[in-house]
């Protein structure tokens, strides 16, 4: 747990110090870790026997939470985002309007 939150802390410090340089690259390398992410944890849970062999009683029952999920996060998603950026926008005019 400490490697986790002493990575987080860096990862943000990192993020502080170079917050004014450009890095358009960054997006891309993040979704290309977190595919490799992805992938390699899809090679360990297929190396698991126990893993593999529960995989068909799981079946409708795990569909039905990933997909419950998915929607509730969604959803979640859509609501906050229509009400943060009517606000954000109200908030950029006003200091537009500021003499």
């Amino acid at each position: 747990m400490q490697t986790i939150i002493v990575s987080m802390a860096l990862g943000i410090a990192a993020g502080y110090l170079l917050r004014k340089s450009k890095l358009r690259y960054l997006g891309r390398v993040t979704m290309a870790i977190i595919w490799l992410l992805l992938f390699l944890l899809g090679i360990e849970a297929g190396g698991d026997d126990r893993i593999v062999r529960w995989i068909g009683t799981l079946g409708l029952e795990a569909i039905a939470v990933s997909a419950a999920g998915v929607a509730g996060s969604s959803l979640l998603a859509l609501l906050l985002w229509r009400w943060s950026v009517p606000k954000a926008a109200e908030s950029i005019e006003k200091e537009r309007r500021r003499p």
